[in-house]
């Protein structure tokens, strides 16, 4: 797999492709689908990156605001409140990437300078573009997550990725966003309307290289993931563990999870078949 820079904040990056990259969740929020309320106070959530660090989690990803659906909105500066002191001290203690979920530019701006390297936009910087600029001023690594949440989509799902993603990197070029500070998430999700579609993207994602941007794929705990196994949603990182492997068979990079270590040994193994059929190819 080629090997691919990506540019963060604060001087920092990361060479994506060689291994698959894991990006540990941690929801400090009341009302988050899976673990709302449960690292919600500074310590605990200390602790729970603490915990995602230790089982190989590159990035940790910081996020104030349920987006599941259904869930209710938060303003920005409820936001900046939970989520500012959690990234400040995780930043001093220095043994992570840090990333910051949100789709509120002035939240973005504020985590980057506490210490973020990454901004994760569920909305691809079509809420407010302002979050583009940001990334722009900073250095800060972009990832544009395509949604399809109250919105009509275009008949063929992988054809809405396009769309809705195209319009993402033109909004990032735009503010003055290197490509190479762009990763592009498909959404697992967000607006898929039956799990089939999910399926669907999940079999389909090679289709996705086109774009010509490295991949973050977002699946844990899902509701499709739920829908083959039978488990309830605290049930599903073994489920979850086995889509992280097949989308790193079909070119993903980046692995947005809430169980890290089950994840970090099955995409070990993925890897290391890779290498072993890059090595043949190579005649080595």
């Amino acid at each position: 797999m080629t090997i691919r820079r990506w540019q963060l904040a604060h001087g920092r990056h990361l060479d994506l492709g060689a291994k698959a990259v894991v990006m540990g969740i941690l929801n400090v929020t009341p009302d988050s689908f899976s673990d709302g309320g449960r690292f919600d106070a500074l310590q605990a959530a200390l602790e729970q990156a603490g915990r995602m660090i230790d089982e190989g989690a590159a990035i940790v990803d910081v996020g104030g605001e349920s987006t599941r659906p259904g869930g209710e909105p938060v303003g920005a500066e409820e936001e900046q409140r939970r989520v500012l002191p959690v990234i400040e001290r995780l930043a001093a203690e220095g043994r992570a990437l840090l990333s910051i979920d949100t789709y509120h530019a002035e939240t973005a701006r504020l985590a980057v300078r506490a210490g973020a390297h990454i901004v994760n936009d569920i909305w691809g910087f079509q809420h407010e573009p302002a979050i583009a600029e940001v990334a722009a001023e900073t250095g800060a690594g972009l990832i544009a997550m395509h949604n399809g949440r109250d919105r009509d989509k275009l008949p063929d799902y992988v054809q809405d990725q396009f769309f809705f993603l195209g319009r993402s990197v033109e909004i990032a070029r735009q503010a003055g966003v290197r490509d190479d500070q762009l990763v592009l998430d498909p959404g697992f999700g967000f607006g898929t309307d039956v799990p089939q579609e999910d399926l669907e993207l999940m079999a389909r994602l090679q289709d996705l290289h086109a774009l010509g941007f490295p991949l973050m794929v977002g699946t844990s705990r899902k509701r499709f993931v739920g829908s083959v196994t039978g488990r309830p949603v605290g049930e599903r990182a073994a489920g979850t563990a086995a889509t992280s492997v097949i989308l790193r068979l079909k070119g993903a990079h980046l692995f947005r999870v809430h169980d890290v270590a089950i994840n970090v040994d099955a995409l070990a193994m993925a890897d290391a078949m890779l290498a072993w059929e890059a090595g043949r190819q190579d005649g080595r």
